[in-house]
């Protein structure tokens, strides 16, 4: 039977590696949560392993604790000076809104570089299920976004501006404004996705997550 997306995240011991940074940086999950805004029970139950943390989620921990997100997907051993991701050794993490108007967000995540910790880019895969046009989330968060459309027709909408964006074709804004992105052609799409995140920590390039549905 094929692993689900919570098993394969739990052995990588991603609660473990967030407790054992934040100890050795000193900090409670008191500090934690009056960085992040994430609940103390929350954190705890992230560190104990008994949930399985968002992208989003893991954006804000890594955020906090002054690290890429990669951090903890790396593997243990020497440092690498090269990251090579076989197709079949990306790592998924599901997604869910973060800082959005109320609305559904069902995407995966891959992973396309996680054996570096330490670096500037984080991208990753994305793809989209379809949601129906009123369950379509809205995003704003501090920051810039770029896009390349794999697969499939995007309406990417900016404030009142909307633009149709076809395979091949790609975007980058300002991703402090209200944003949201949905499919046209009434099937899955996939995008590659890198954001520049502002944080108080040295800067990093991560994923932040955008919605993406289909038109029915």
């Amino acid at each position: 039977m094929a692993k689900s997306i919570r098993d394969e995240i739990k052995e990588l011991n991603i609660g473990r590696k967030i407790k054992e940074l934040r100890l050795r940086k000193g900090l409670t999950l008191q500090n934690i949560s009056d960085v992040t805004g994430l609940s103390t029970p929350l954190l705890s139950q992230v560190e104990n392993e008994v949930v399985a943390p968002p992208i989003a989620t893991l954006l804000k921990i890594s955020r906090a604790l002054g690290v890429s997100i990669s951090y903890f997907f790396k593997e243990d051993g020497p440092i690498k000076k090269v990251a090579i991701v076989r197709s079949h050794e990306r790592r998924k993490v599901a997604g869910r809104p973060g800082r959005a108007t109320a609305g559904k967000m069902p995407y995966i995540y891959e992973m396309l570089a996680y054996p570096l910790a330490d670096k500037k880019m984080e991208p990753f895969l994305v793809e989209f299920e379809c949601l129906e046009r009123e369950e379509t989330a809205v995003l704003n968060h501090k920051g810039e976004e770029f896009g390349f459309v794999l697969e499939g027709k995007l309406e990417l909408r900016i404030n009142d501006e909307i633009y149709e964006l076809e395979e091949g074709d790609a975007y980058y804004f300002d991703s402090s404004y209200p944003h949201a992105i949905r499919s046209i052609g009434g099937k899955k799409a996939k995008t590659i996705t890198l954001s520049l995140i502002h944080i108080s920590e040295p800067t990093r390039l991560g994923m932040i997550s955008y919605a993406v549905f289909c038109l029915k």
